[in-house]
């Protein structure tokens, strides 16, 4: 038996070349040997167990079949069926690895077969230097190129397929049992589109509410939840510019879908990362951030001297939102459900944490500093009477949530009694524009490199796992934030 092993370094992220090489039917597209090529039967060029007929350029025919593919070790083999060429029992390896320094790949392309007697020189040559080595220069070509090579009419010819994405899938709505492990595919980009394979997806407390089947016009059955995630872009869309193959990224969005392993998401939706912000950290800090940085700067105004109360203080939102309204020079107050999490919360800026787990506290608070400019509450219904109580006049109250349940709709005559102003804001309308995403983002970012605002603890659970993580939610025992492992 011959042995054939070549290896090389492509100046392109790991992402990008797999993108290309996982399609078993591409090599007509970036390889200069091949003449064409097709799938026979109609089966998916990404089908284990696919066979794909191509025709060389020197008039040689050969059927190859794709025996393995690992989209977790990028790797495939693949053996040939019948050729024109006088290969015997050719099974061929590929892999890549990443090379960090750089942000490159790894391609190691390994092949065994068998020759007639006196042609083992020539063809273990041939496959050496027109196949493996040659093929290493055409895709580094086609890469430099953007992979954009087009057929005989001028159209763009495809280069990438719909990815499989593992998934947590609401089936019918309920309980935490309802999410369960499932497959999915994430398409290819279109123009303005970006593909992700996910590394962390944060967990909110919304994802709980689309499961519950609380807003079923949002998670349509059977669905996926998840509105935010962090990971590394595969490819992109045509239009797409300032986000390439390989770069660290994080997104939140206002259709759910995030719990999976590969997504393709509008590109507006997506920031960059700094090298500095681990992905996990940005899944558990995106939309909290964002919302603490909105209510803080946009809805509450705080500064000096404003009197804040916090429901669920050693939440993920209240933990963020207490040290940077705390930085800001505020009086933070909070209210959690155990003696436990009040240390959390002291640790994190909240200088008077309220033990509440029956959701009374206003007596405390307005002891404490005689009644809150600002109430966020994440509550809902089970608190409703106490935050009127426990504002101040001319107090403003921020629903954030119901985990309690609904909020019983409030008078104008009710609020009149002490001029208070009443709030219900939604995340994605302060994330409307890129732009504006961009800049709350980096506020964030920024926040946390400076120690402006403390990072939360962040509990990690397997994609798997997602129910169990819901479950943890909806207990209350969580202190800061959650995320799901892909």
């Amino acid at each position: 038996m011959q042995r054939v092993v070549r290896s090389t370094v492509i100046d392109a992220p790991i992402e990008r070349v797999w993108a290309v090489l996982r399609d078993f039917n591409s090599h007509h597209l970036w390889h200069d040997v091949v003449a064409e090529s097709r799938i026979e039967g109609d089966e998916r060029p990404d089908q284990v167990g696919c066979v794909r007929s191509f025709a060389l350029k020197d008039g040689h025919r050969i059927r190859e079949q794709l025996l393995t593919l690992s989209d977790t070790d990028y790797k495939s083999t693949y053996c040939i069926v019948e050729a024109t060429v006088p290969l015997q029992r050719y099974v061929a390896t590929v892999t890549l690895k990443p090379v960090t320094d750089g942000d490159r790949t790894f391609w190691h392309w390994e092949s065994t077969f068998a020759t007639p007697p006196g042609q083992e020189r020539e063809l273990r040559e041939m496959v050496a230097r027109d196949v493996y080595e040659a093929g290493f220069a055409n895709l580094r070509r086609f890469l430099q190129d953007g992979g954009d090579r087009r057929s005989a009419s001028g159209s763009p010819l495809p280069t990438a397929l719909p990815m499989p994405s593992r998934q947590a899938v609401v089936r019918h709505y309920g309980g935490p049992d309802v999410l369960q492990p499932g497959e999915g595919e994430a398409p290819a980009p279109e123009a303005g589109e970006v593909r992700i394979r996910q590394r962390s997806i944060g967990v909110n407390y919304i994802d709980v509410y689309l499961r519950k089947g609380w807003i079923p016009a949002m998670l349509p059955l059977p669905g996926v939840p998840g509105m935010e995630a962090s990971g590394t872009v595969v490819d992109v869309g045509p239009g797409v510019s300032g986000l390439l193959p390989g770069d660290r990224v994080a997104y939140l969005g206002p259709a759910p879908g995030a719990y999976c392993s590969v997504r393709t998401v509008p590109a507006a939706w997506v920031v960059r990362l700094p090298a500095a912000v681990e992905d996990d950290v940005a899944a558990a800090t995106l939309l909290k951030g964002i919302t603490a940085d909105y209510l803080l700067r946009d809805l509450g105004r705080v500064g000096p001297g404003t009197r804040l109360l916090v429901h669920a203080a050693a939440g993920g939102v209240g933990l963020l939102v207490s040290s940077w309204a705390r930085r800001l020079g505020a009086t933070v107050l909070g209210t959690v459900s155990s003696e436990a999490k009040a240390r959390v919360a002291r640790e994190h800026g909240c200088e008077f944490p309220i033990v509440a787990p029956d959701h009374r506290f206003a007596d405390a608070v307005q002891a404490r500093c005689g009644g809150a400019d600002v109430v966020i509450d994440g509550i809902g219904g089970a608190a409703g009477e106490e935050n009127f109580a426990a504002l101040a006049r001319r107090g403003h109250w921020i629903s954030l949530g119901q985990a309690s349940g609904a909020l019983q709709p409030l008078s104008a005559d009710r609020l009149v009694e002490k001029s208070i102003t009443f709030s219900r804001p939604v995340v994605f309308d302060y994330t409307a524009s890129a732009a504006e995403l961009a800049a709350r983002a980096g506020r964030v970012w920024q926040a946390l490199g400076d120690g402006t605002v403390a990072l939360p603890p962040i509990e990690r659970h397997a994609l798997g796992a997602a129910d169990e993580a819901h479950r943890r939610l909806e207990s209350r025992r969580t202190i800061g934030a959650l995320v799901l492992i892909a």
